[in-house]
């Protein structure tokens, strides 16, 4: 079972150099994740906004007298934070290493201005993954260029988060009970506290609306005239309403890849949930954990390493389609469909890699028992890949 988060030790090389900020959905762990590493300081201090107490030793600027850690987790609350961070940071960063928490907001505020520029480092933490999970360590071997390196997965584990989902609480649980309840009071403080202090929204209910209808609609292209249609509202509020469920951790939108190659489509992203649980059928739900899991490994690749990774979709404009691909400095790396059982090979798996010279092809099955090649495409069980991952 999980131990110690998978960002942990990537955050500890980077503190003495820089301040360090962790970001991600609401109940992911960052909390936890923060007071873990506080753990390994010989002098420390957390200081949370939301506390009165530690709000007025956050603004009094009352740092330990020896070199130390100091956590301050939803600083993001204060409206100047930034300014004021960047100089607490410039006065005191020969004796002080900051580490900032909270939640999305602080990358919705990172993209909002370069006051900070060169001062941190940005990591997005995940829910759960196999590895993770299991208690495996990232991966060295993972780079950019290189094959998945499939191993010996856990089908039980797999099975856990296509049931409870990769949120800490709910997983380790693994109580449908306790898994509702999580979902339901998590969906209400997201609208009622996040979204509220984010933007000046009047319908919240409408918001509401389209969050739980997002479910239904993941794993396909994602209509902004049907939406907008449903709920009856215009087109600038309903693409305003999915950046804030965007930049608030709830969705990711992925976007197809563009080539002449394949009449590729150029518009039209696909909408996946941060908690895959609340998809509601088995093939867009395992097709959502896949997406997260190869998410994950690229966020990882472009936080601690740097690297120009990004995760996008196929589908041409006669509706052949791959669910995945990792590209790397614009060109393909990986392809991955996936798919709940069968074991016949996807055809537009092979057009696709013919046409855009993918160097390495996988199919993905949730139900498969059997590892093998066919057609230059490896067809293997989703939890054999998914251990060769993050």
């Amino acid at each position: 079972m999980p131990g110690h988060r998978y960002l942990e030790a990537p955050i500890l090389e980077d503190l003495p150099a820089k301040m360090v900020f962790v970001a991600g959905p609401r109940q992911v762990g960052k909390t936890t994740l923060a007071r873990q590493i506080l753990a390994t300081a010989e002098h420390g201090l957390y200081l949370d906004w939301d506390n009165r107490a530690n709000r007025r030793e956050i603004r009094a600027a009352r740092w330990p007298a020896r070199p130390a850690l100091v956590v301050l987790d939803e600083l993001h609350k204060w409206r100047g934070w930034k300014r004021w961070l960047k100089g607490e940071y410039d006065a005191h960063r020969e004796t002080t290493r900051f580490l900032v928490t909270g939640s999305a907001r602080l990358d919705v505020y990172r993209r909002g201005g370069d006051s900070l520029q060169g001062r941190y480092h940005h990591y997005r933490l995940h829910p759960f993954s196999h590895n993770e999970a299991r208690g495996a360590r990232p991966a060295a071997t993972v780079a950019p260029g290189d094959a998945i390196r499939v191993g010996d997965g856990s089908r039980e584990i797999v099975s856990a988060l296509m049931q409870y989902g990769g949120f800490p609480e709910p997983f380790l649980a693994q109580s449908a009970r306790t898994h509702r309840r999580w979902q339901k009071e998590r969906l209400d403080r997201f609208v009622r506290e996040d979204v509220r202090d984010l933007e000046a929204i009047r319908d919240l209910s409408s918001l509401e609306h389209l969050a739980d209808v997002i479910p239904e609609r993941v794993a396909s292209p994602l209509s902004l005239n049907a939406l907008r249609e449903d709920l009856d509202v215009s087109h600038r509020a309903l693409t305003h309403w999915i950046d804030i469920l965007e930049r608030l951790y709830y969705i990711v939108r992925i976007r197809p890849f563009e080539s002449r190659a394949v009449r590729s489509l150029r518009k039209m992203p696909k909408a996946y949930l941060w908690d895959w649980s609340q998809v509601p059928a088995p093939g867009p739900r395992f097709e959502n954990l896949i997406a997260f899991h190869l998410l994950k490994l690229c966020h990882f690749l472009q936080d601690r390493d740097g690297f120009d990774v990004d995760l996008r979709y196929l589908r041409d404009r006669t509706g052949r389609e791959v669910d995945f691909l990792l590209t790397v400095k614009g060109k393909p790396w990986v392809a991955v469909e996936a798919k709940v059982s069968g074991t016949s090979i996807d055809p537009a798996l092979i057009y696709f890699r013919d046409r855009l010279k993918i160097p390495f092809v996988y199919q993905v099955v949730l139900d498969g028992g059997r590892d093998f090649v066919e057609a230059g495409v490896r067809c293997v069980p989703a939890a054999d890949f998914l251990a060769g991952l993050i």
